[in-house]
């Protein structure tokens, strides 16, 4: 009895988190002879300690467990959740599977492994594992909605629609109460019932709650898109109409109005927005849109409008509100007429046009005209002309933030926009996103140290700025820091905040752990499913394909021209040193050494004093503390053994989730390449070749891949037959010499595709021709047109006395 009443106590401290206290109790139970190698009693003790991070100890007590006691569901059920704390799902889930072999109807087991199973998305075991809980728990709401939720993510709709209703009936509730966990409830079903395709049902299920539903605004642009599909036109006009005067400024419902009207022309269509200008006289967004449909002088009078009430108001991010429109030649070529006659008008008489009723604009009007216009003539790549305007704005207003965010980036001149970035930055050092911007510039300029400190004026105090925004998940900083890294060669630097990124969509992933009760808890099931459909595509974020492909091309590098041994090449150095000379640079060397030993010691004082100041923060027995993330060393990340695996590591989501984009699967093939697979080459190039046929870099790898194919002796006859057919049917059977030559006369006038077929020249003639010139035409800086002028007509360039060529260092 007293073992029995020890055993309540340490589950007791378990599950209130006082793991100390639970120790003590199984040290108890253990000291007696009769229960000193108790099974559960083992498996519970090492469940505690891996709470407090001692993990091997653990495992160890808790396998002891498991021998003891094979029959236990407590002990399975435990190594389950060391598992799944390891984050071995596939494992935990074993685990719980032979608990229940024990203990079929354990609720809490169920529980467990119903999450592990919506975390890997085992959505039929996720089904079977939530009906056997609503048999065992039928008066449950997260029974019912647990198991509705299955067939939902299953693409069931209807019968996830039919178990909602049957629950929905057994709640309750009065009509004029206002219950929001019932609201989101009937939200979520009508949600099923549109994605079941049933929209009648959908619609009258809306109209018959809606008095019900908490969330108005929900209600009506729901009704207004069942009513468009309906085809029930003039309701869902009435319906868009009643949103725009709730919201004048929200662009989807001017299109959602635009398709009940189905105007049949474009004055028809204008009309629509020439109602909106009388009700909305204010309002930007009814004057912004019909500049997308119309042109001519239509467009003309509409943009004059438009333009007039941002510049007179001072509306800085009005160029970003026409951008899309620098797609149509036409309307850039009005757009610069109009802007530019605006800013001489204003010069002379204050007025956008001399012919105005003598109304005169204020002084800020054309400085933001003028800041307009540089980022006008930024975007249309006439930089020069874009410095003028910006400057022009700079000489009125030399304290205005905005205007020192200057254009020198898109020049070329990246150093000088850090230094005004910086300057502008040091007018307003409370402003976060400056501050940003300028630690970015910073990063392109390659200056890391300058951007750290100055993201350290906004990161947590007595922490470093790179420890803290790594904490903070703050990836836009990480990705610029890769490249910049990347750029000075620092490999492993730039590999290890690539790592870090991956670790961070890593703990997103996990995270979604904690919502799976939560959200069933809480009724937040709309947002619940859009999380798990978030989750599932996570890995096609920008960030992180960006991260990727740095990672990926850094190990392709490291695969081409591995890292040597920086004692291997100090000896080779030291070889032909006189004992005087050698003394001194084994004392230099030491001076070094000693000064990092010194700066390795600082940083870990720094580490072991922040890690104190946690702990003192943290209450020992009241929180769980996880093993320590094993430490991304750039050395060791730089100097890998099998870089081309690690880099399949990185393109593997990139292949499954963003197959958009033809970089994916160019970056595979130059992994492939190296690997020598035919047939996954093969396939990144067909799979590149949809999305892009006449991609510079697609005809590199092409060529490279004849090439291969036709020169390669270990080919299995199969695999070359196939490879050979899919060639012949894809490009013809031309062969690589011609196949590069059609590609240059195909795009003569493009520069990028003239350089592509100029690289691909050494796989089909002599390699030392064309390395040759590449190699004079980067050490002297000259022109890239004439350079391919070179190439076309194999002029053979050799160096020689740059004062005799003018400073060229070519022949004429």
């Amino acid at each position: 009895e007293h073992a029995l009443m020890l055993g309540v106590s340490k589950n007791r401290c378990y599950e209130h988190k006082q793991y100390r206290n639970g120790l003590k109790f199984c040290k108890q139970i253990l000291s007696n002879p009769k229960f000193s190698e108790h099974g559960e009693t083992l498996a519970m003790k090492g469940l505690t300690l891996n709470c407090l991070g001692k993990k091997e100890e653990a495992y160890e007590l808790v396998r002891r467990g498991l021998r003891n006691d094979l029959k236990s569901h407590v002990c399975w059920h435990v190594y389950g959740l060391l598992q799944r704390s390891d984050k071995k799902y596939d494992e935990a889930i074993k685990c719980y599977r032979n608990a229940l072999k024990w203990d079929k109807d354990n609720l809490q087991i169920l529980r467990d492994l119903s999450l592990l199973q919506i975390q890997m998305r085992d959505l039929e075991g996720y089904r079977e594992t939530r009906y056997q809980l609503l048999q065992l728990r039928p008066a449950q709401r997260a029974s019912w909605i647990g198991y509705a939720i299955a067939y939902h993510l299953l693409e069931d709709y209807e019968m996830a629609a039919k178990i909602i209703e049957e629950f929905r009936k057994t709640q309750q509730t009065s009509p004029d109460k206002v219950d929001y966990e019932y609201s989101e409830l009937l939200l979520y079903q009508n949600e099923v019932l549109r994605e079941a395709g049933l929209l009648r049902e959908a619609l009258e299920h809306l109209t018959t709650y809606e008095k019900q539903i908490c969330d108005k605004l929900a209600v009506e642009e729901t009704k207004g898109e069942l009513l468009l599909n309906l085809e029930r036109s003039e309701e869902a006009a009435d319906v868009y109409r009643r949103l725009q005067e709730r919201n004048p400024e929200n662009w989807s419902y001017y299109h959602g109005l635009e398709r009940a009207l189905k105007p049949a022309s474009t004055e028809e269509k204008l009309k629509i927005y020439e109602e909106a200008w009388e009700k909305y006289p204010k309002g930007l967004v009814p004057r912004r849109l019909p500049l997308s449909f119309l042109s001519g002088d239509k467009f003309r009078e509409c943009l004059d409008r438009y333009l007039r009430m941002n510049f007179s108001k001072g509306c800085p991010p009005v160029f970003t509100t026409l951008r899309s429109l620098y797609q149509d030649k036409e309307k850039v070529s009005i757009i610069e007429e109009l802007v530019v006659g605006f800013e001489t008008s204003l010069r002379s008489c204050r007025m956008f046009s001399p012919n105005d009723d003598g109304k005169e604009e204020p002084p800020t009007t054309l400085l933001w005209l003028q800041y307009f216009l540089a980022q006008h003539y930024d975007q249309i790549r006439q930089h020069t002309m874009a410095l003028e305007y910006i400057n022009a704005a700079i000489e009125s207003t030399p304290t205005l933030i905005d205007m020192l965010i200057k254009t020198m980036i898109h020049a070329g001149n990246i150093r000088e926009a850090a230094r005004w970035m910086d300057e502008a930055q040091a007018l307003d050092t409370a402003d976060r996103f400056i501050n940003s911007k300028c630690a970015k510039y910073l990063l392109k300029a390659g200056l890391i140290k300058e951007a750290e400190e100055m993201c350290a004026k906004f990161t947590r105090e007595g922490a470093s700025a790179v420890e803290n925004l790594n904490e903070m998940q703050c990836m836009w900083f990480q990705t610029e820091c890769a490249l910049a890294y990347k750029s000075m060669k620092k490999y492993g630097e730039a590999l290890k905040k690539c790592h870090e990124i991956e670790r961070h969509f890593v703990e997103i992933t996990d995270d979604q752990f904690d919502f799976h009760t939560y959200c069933m808890r809480k009724m937040t099931l709309r947002s619940y499913v859009d999380l798990l459909k978030l989750e599932d595509v996570l890995r096609m974020h920008p960030f992180y394909f960006k991260a990727s492909q740095t990672a990926i091309l850094i190990y392709l590098n490291l695969h081409d021209n591995p890292l040597t041994d920086d004692s291997k090449e100090l000896q080779a150095d030291t070889g032909n040193l006189t004992d005087k000379e050698l003394k001194k640079l084994r004392n230099k060397q030491r001076r070094a050494q000693k000064k990092a030993q010194l700066e390795e010691e600082k940083k870990n004082a720094e580490k072991e004093k922040q890690l104190k100041n946690q702990k003192k923060k943290k209450e020992d027995d009241d929180e769980e503390i996880g093993g320590p993330k094993e430490e991304l060393i750039p050395e060791k990340l730089a100097r890998v053994e099998n870089p081309l695996d690690e880099a399949v590591k990185f393109l593997t989501p990139l292949k499954n989730l963003v197959k958009n984009k033809i970089d994916t699967h160019l970056l595979a093939f130059e992994i492939y390449f190296r690997k020598e697979k035919f047939l996954l080459m093969l396939q990144s190039v067909k799979r590149a070749y949809a999305i892009d046929p006449d991609h510079p870099w697609l005809h590199q790898c092409l060529v490279r891949f004849f090439k291969g194919v036709s020169e390669s002796k270990d080919l299995a006859e199969s695999v070359s037959m196939v490879v050979k057919q899919e060639i012949s049917r894809m490009f013809g059977e031309s062969n690589a010499k011609n196949f590069n030559q059609a590609f240059l006369t195909k795009h003569f006038n493009s520069i990028p595709h003239r350089v592509a077929g100029a690289h691909t020249q050494h796989f089909v003639h002599s390699a030392f021709f064309f390395f040759k010139l590449l190699i004079f035409h980067v050490q002297f800086s000259i022109s890239p047109v004439f350079f391919l002028y070179s190439c076309q007509n194999d002029v053979l360039l050799r160096p020689f006395n740059t004062e005799e060529s003018g400073g060229t260092g070519y022949s004429t």
